[in-house]
């Protein structure tokens, strides 16, 4: 069992920058892979980046160049850098984890989920 927290987020104009940051506790986060999904309002959640093991990482076409995901094992953290931010990136966002071996980008595959951070992007 493992618990996910998330923090980070907030209300910032278009243009400007976020990061985000999980912390598991329970389990080591390196016996998952790690991902961050998002939800805006009326909208179904969806990936936005994922963390392999191993280190390996894919992003969703429309974050790409834009947000970096990264973990740090010994703080059991795993981050997301919002750069550029658009007012579309508004929503709620989620870490989630899963014990499988691939990202997977799909809400089922995770076993794990945090209780979400509110990111607001003003135009």
């Amino acid at each position: 069992q493992v618990q996910l927290a998330e923090s980070g987020g907030g209300l910032v104009q278009a243009g400007g920058s976020l990061r985000l940051s999980c912390v598991a506790s329970g389990r080591p986060l390196s016996s998952y892979v790690m991902a961050w999904f998002r939800q805006a309002p009326g909208k179904e959640r969806e990936f936005a980046a994922g963390i392999a093991r191993t280190g390996g990482i894919i992003y969703t076409d429309s974050v790409k160049g834009r947000f970096t995901i990264s973990r740090d094992n010994d703080k059991n953290t795993v981050y997301l850098q919002m750069n550029s931010l658009k007012p579309e990136d508004t929503a709620v966002y989620y870490c989630a984890a899963d014990s499988n071996l691939y990202i997977r980008r799909t809400t089922l595959a995770y076993d794990y989920w945090g209780q979400g951070t509110q990111v607001a992007v003003s135009s």
